[in-house]
């Protein structure tokens, strides 16, 4: 692969910054966060049955009141998290004040609530930031009811659900002739699923640095590693939970879902378990690009020492020679001999000589 493919992924300032660490690990659960509630909400309605759709926009959550009790089945997407909108529709809609609450919080484990007459589950949607290398993070709350399908999302500029809104607009189409449970399903599926486009970027990194490492250790490979290891830290936080949010709806008694339905959610999780493993591996092979990188270091730290000590040794006769020329004797061979200094520079070249043979012979360099 080209390496230019891959130099946009790395930003030289941000390997070495220990933000990031704080970010990932600075999570308390034990003290209540403080939410930044959004300027504004942005609210997307589909209504739809398996002959008619509305779809339909607002940016007041009363105006979703309607779409609860109308014989049809209602997605009613809410982006921006403000604490009055929140408590308003669920308490129109019948959600339990615990729910409220998780919607409310920040950083919560991805989880799944059975709390009559809705099931609930929260997760997060993964993006991958192409300038800096990060794995993003956007909590999303799904509340299945009877007959609707409420969505909260943080950001109001990106989502995952295109797919979905393009299936929706199609008369005729699975999700237009099933009910709000599959509705639910084919949201959690395409969270799942995008799971797999961020391991992919990750995956490629890894690759590209193994490739590095090989051909050329330095300190910044190290810092690589350092940076890649924190960003597969927050993949797995986010990953393998989801796979007890899915199994909670698997085993869910809840009159809400199908009998039909379950066996797409056992899809879901065996795509779960699937990138939870990959996960798994991605950690084993930066232990293992770590491990190489040390390696290389010890290879190349014993390169070095080899030549100083051929280096010594190819030395050491000069040094012995001019050692016993250099005594304060007054009687030493050749020590008046007019040839005498040219005899022993002879010397000194000849055995250095002699003994790089030797060593070359026997396969020492």
């Amino acid at each position: 692969m080209a390496q230019s493919k891959y130099l946009k992924y790395l930003n030289v300032l941000s390997l070495f910054d220990t933000k990031r660490t704080r970010d990932i690990f600075q999570i308390n659960p034990t003290v209540i966060p403080q939410r930044e509630e959004a300027e504004h909400i942005h609210i997307t309605v589909f209504d739809y049955n398996a002959e008619q759709l509305e779809e339909k926009v607002f940016d007041n959550v009363a105006a979703t009141y309607p779409f609860r009790d109308n014989n049809k089945i209602s997605w009613i997407n809410i982006d921006g998290i403000r604490k009055k909108d929140v408590e308003a529709a669920c308490s129109h809609f019948g959600i339990h004040y615990l729910i409220t609450e998780d919607i409310l919080s920040v950083s919560q484990r991805p989880k799944m609530d059975d709390l009559d007459p809705v099931l609930f589950g929260l997760l997060n949607m993964l993006y991958f930031n192409e300038q800096t290398g990060a794995v993003e993070t956007e909590q999303i709350s799904i509340v299945l009811g009877k007959g609707f399908v409420l969505s909260f999302q943080e950001d109001a500029n990106r989502d995952v659900f295109t797919p979905i809104r393009e299936k929706l607009r199609v008369a005729g189409s699975k999700l237009r002739t099933s009910g709000a449970d599959y509705l639910c399903y084919a949201l959690l599926d395409m969270i799942v699923d995008n799971y797999y486009l961020v391991m992919e970027k990750i995956g490629e990194r890894i690759e590209w640095l193994e490739e590095r490492i090989i051909r050329s250790t330095n300190k910044r490979s190290l810092a690589e590693i350092n940076a890649l290891r924190k960003e597969l830290i927050v993949l797995k936080r986010n990953v393998s939970p989801v796979r007890e949010l899915i199994n909670g709806f698997i085993r869910s008694e809840s009159d809400l879902l199908e009998d039909k339905t379950t066996k797409y959610f056992k899809d879901i999780y065996d795509h779960i378990v699937q990138a939870s493993d990959l996960a798994e591996n991605y950690r084993d092979m930066m232990i293992n690009l770590q491990d190489l990188y040390l390696s290389n270091v010890n290879l190349k730290m014993n390169e070095v020492m080899k030549v100083m000590a051929i280096v010594t040794c190819l030395l050491a006769p000069a040094t012995v020679i001019g050692g016993i020329f250099g005594m304060n004797f007054d009687k030493l061979p050749y020590i008046h001999h007019q040839y005498g200094f040219y005899i022993a520079a002879c010397l000194m070249l000849i055995v250095p000589v002699i003994m790089v043979f030797i060593f070359k012979k026997r396969g020492w360099f």
